[in-house]
């Protein structure tokens, strides 16, 4: 009793609520980490380790969300609970674009849906699951073909929410991530820095070797709209990002949310690649029209990936080859490294970028 008292005091009251509904997830199919198990007993018990160097010890740093593994295959998930009556299209939306046709296009870079769970006794929550993933902008870009390739899959991504009539409302920085296509080790859910045992750094190859596939998340505020609707108004809704100029401006107006969209975007891109990356100044033009403080001089999503294709035309192979330094990443040893990287991917013939020219 003692033990387990010990590990209930560990536990937050968010992880609580997940240690709670351990065994019906498991029934649902989706396996929690031990620290979850209503049997847990912390890895330190007895011994002079400090929690916070054992796998079981790191608190999950999210309180809406939660990782899993899927028992059918060894999958691993994230888990998220919804309050339906205060996101009531978040699921119908992702759903919508997880159904055939608009599952296989390649253009789609909306979080897959694999599952909804409705939570007993809790009328009003669900919990949807996808796939883990992890914040787009870590570990650092290398080259500008991998800048290319992400903004390329980001420009794509939106345009097809926009084609098909959605706007997301939030498309800011914290709403896009990647897949783990570029790690050789999986990494730990709540911390992304350690491999998923805890024992070392999580081991990964550059985006050039082994490209990851972007998505955008959280379709929490977003809305679908009938094709005949050209012009959708609506009131303002905060995202994560304040900084939009027509909600400064006024915030109870209605406004079209599409070129908010567009501005979301192009402030994200600002701040991943422009604020903190040299060798990407050709990007500063486009951004800056759709970052335009009028919501109606901005170009539309069909524009801005037109005018990308042609922006990227205009890079070379050497262009695409050369180095973006982060601002914490500007060593000696790191400029080396790089230029090691640069030979082998040539003598090797790994290609610059890896999407193709639309």
């Amino acid at each position: 009793m003692a033990s387990t008292s010990a590990a209930n005091s560990h536990l937050t009251e968010n992880e609580i609520w997940w240690r709670d509904h351990y065994d019906f997830l498991k029934e649902k199919g989706y396996k929690l980490r031990s620290r979850y198990s209503p049997d847990w007993v912390p890895s330190w018990t007895d011994t002079n380790n400090a929690p916070i160097n054992c796998e079981d010890g790191v608190r999950s740093p999210h309180y809406r969300l939660l990782d899993a593994q899927r028992t059918c295959d060894g999958v691993r998930v994230s888990l998220k609970t919804i309050v339906v009556s205060r996101h009531p299209y978040e699921i119908e939306i992702g759903r919508f674009f997880c159904s055939p046709p608009l599952s296989g296009d390649p253009a789609n870079h909306c979080v897959p849906i694999y599952d909804v769970l409705e939570v007993p006794t809790e009328d009003d929550l669900a919990i949807v699951v996808m796939p883990l993933l992890r914040d787009a902008s870590d570990p650092y870009f290398d080259t500008v073909g991998e800048v290319v390739d992400c903004i390329h899959q980001l420009f794509e991504g939106l345009r097809f929410m926009h084609k098909h009539h959605v706007a997301h409302r939030d498309c800011m920085q914290m709403n896009i991530l990647m897949d783990g296509s570029m790690f050789i080790d999986a990494w730990h859910p709540s911390d992304h820095y350690m491999s998923e045992d805890y024992k070392r750094v999580a081991r990964h190859c550059t985006r050039t070797q082994s490209p990851p596939r972007y998505y955008y998340i959280d379709f929490g505020i977003s809305r679908k709209y009938e094709a005949s609707n050209t012009n959708p108004l609506e009131q303002p809704i905060f995202g994560g990002d304040k900084e939009v100029p027509e909600f400064k401006e006024d915030n109870y107006k209605p406004r079209n949310p599409f070129p908010t969209d567009v501005w979301y975007l192009g402030h994200a891109i600002q701040e991943i690649f422009l604020d903190n990356y040299s060798g990407v100044e050709f990007l500063s033009g486009l951004l800056s029209d759709m970052m335009h403080p009028d919501p109606a001089q901005r170009p539309n999503m069909d524009d801005v990936f037109s005018r990308f294709q042609v922006l990227r035309q205009g890079l070379s192979k050497s262009r695409l080859r050369s180095r973006v330094a982060h601002s914490d990443d500007s060593s000696l040893w790191d400029f080396l490294a790089y230029w090691a990287r640069r030979i082998q991917y040539i003598v090797r013939r790994i290609p610059p970028t890896h999407t193709s020219l639309s």
